[in-house]
């Protein structure tokens, strides 16, 4: 099915796009008013999903790229959700709360670094302010194995938690000593046992390759034991070594990272193993049982995208909370604030911590809905888009509709005049292949320094 010499010359620099435009081109010119506007300007017959930040983690893992906090005083978590609490009551002021909440999710930092009490703190003071959450809501929680206890699960699991997913990263000892983050199996299992034990839904974990001394025989240890937890799906991500972005990441020793071909055995390896485990392919990095939402969902070409990973949870307004949190309307993305002091002094002054964002102009939108489509379902039908936008699709995107020539000579997609679909290997390059469309990548053209690699 995948032809890897196609796949290896197409490296490149690209976003992963979670969104578009993405967070490069967010900025304060999309000023305060003008995102209250956004805020009062949405529809009451959208729902909302909810993302909150809780940004606390213990120790540092070297890889990781996420926007954190390091602490081990519980008074900064008490006076977190305090701040939260008061955050959820402003937003109040610019947001119908009684809109039907379809999605919640919690994303570090380390969620469950809050204790049981502080947990139920938090999840109480959401349900007061967002009151009509649906019966079939995707309630949602990542959690580090080795910061979860039995009294944590069972908060969530009452509180209508129905999935949750584990970081596993890499099981070799060697490798975890490297990146700061030493986490025995026992240890794992144990938190998916109680996961299992509290009825959640579904059990997912997350892997990384190209971590520090993998290797092809590394790894096929640590698959071999991710599947023996019978997980419902799995992310397996290729490390993004961005230390220019990530101070953290400069303590990795990059003499002991895998080499591209050493990381192109471990991709290889890894669709056909979990294939043969029952697993099927979804897109770039995740695989899921054939009877899993996200597979039937890209069957029906009904997979969304966002800020959170894939999800089938579409046509909503994201709202974000908490330091760091970005937000997604019809037309503009947000991002709060990333330092604790401006969070704090922004909610004393009766503000929502808002930074920075960007409102989408009409090309954007268009461009937006084709990039989506393609990282979210792989193919694009291009008369309902033409329908949607009233637009010639290959009038419009000639120049490029011209570059992914290429693609399509190697068979990576076929392009004809109702679709775009891409091939397997092409669903691989769906980074490079979406580029294509993608208006603000001549700015960002010449860096090496501004996305991680596409293979």
């Amino acid at each position: 099915m995948f032809d890897f010499d196609k796949f290896t010359k197409y490296s490149k620099p690209g976003p992963r796009y979670t969104s578009y435009p993405t967070a490069l081109e967010f900025s304060d010119t999309f000023g305060y008013d003008a995102y209250l506007d956004k805020l009062h300007a949405q529809k009451s017959e959208r729902p909302l999903s909810l993302y909150f930040h809780l940004p606390f983690c213990k120790n540092a893992c070297y890889f990781c790229g996420c926007n954190v906090v390091f602490t081990s005083k519980e008074d900064k978590k008490e006076r977190y959700i305090d701040y939260l609490i008061r955050e959820m009551d402003i937003l109040c002021q610019h947001i119908d709360t009684t809109r039907s909440v379809i999605q919640l999710h919690f994303g570090g930092g380390t969620p469950t670094f809050f204790d049981a009490d502080q947990l139920n703190r938090i999840i109480k003071a959401i349900k007061s302010h967002f009151k009509n959450f649906t019966k079939n809501a995707e309630i949602s929680c990542e959690i580090d194995p080795r910061h979860i206890n039995e009294e944590q699960m069972k908060v969530m699991s009452d509180a209508g938690f129905n999935r949750v997913s584990f970081g596993i990263q890499d099981f070799d000892e060697k490798v975890q000593v490297a990146v700061h983050r030493v986490q025995p199996y026992e240890i794992t299992k144990a938190a998916m046992d109680l996961a299992r034990k509290y009825n959640m839904v579904s059990v997912n974990v997350d892997l990384i390759y190209g971590l520090p001394y993998q290797s092809l025989e590394t790894f096929k240890k640590t698959l071999e034991l991710s599947v023996s937890l019978n997980p419902d799906r799995f992310a397996v991500f290729n490390y993004a070594h961005v230390p220019w972005l990530k101070k953290t990441m400069r303590k990795i020793d990059e003499t002991t990272l895998p080499l591209p071909s050493e990381k192109l055995a471990i991709m290889r390896y890894t669709i056909d193993y979990m294939e043969s485990c029952g697993y099927k392919m979804i897109g770039m990095d995740h695989f899921a049982k054939p009877e899993d939402e996200l597979f039937l969902a890209i069957e029906k070409g009904e997979l969304h995208r966002n800020f959170q990973g894939y999800t089938t949870k579409g046509g909503a307004d994201l709202i974000g909370i908490g330091l760091t949190s970005i937000g997604e309307g019809a037309d503009y993305y947000a991002q709060n604030v990333k330092d604790m002091e401006l969070y704090e002094a922004a909610i004393d002054a009766e503000k929502l911590p808002y930074e920075r964002g960007v409102a989408l102009s009409v090309d954007d939108r268009i461009r937006q809905y084709v990039i989506m489509e393609l990282m979210s379902n792989f193919k694009l039908d291009i008369e309902r888009f033409e329908s949607l936008f009233g637009v010639n699709f290959a009038t419009y995107f000639g120049a490029a509709l011209e570059s992914l020539k290429p693609f399509q000579d190697e068979e990576l997609l076929k392009i004809t005049p109702k679709t775009i679909e891409c091939s397997p290997t092409g669903t691989l390059l769906i980074r490079n292949i979406a580029m294509a469309f993608d208006a603000y990548m001549h700015v960002h053209a010449s860096s090496d320094k501004t996305f991680s690699k596409t293979v």
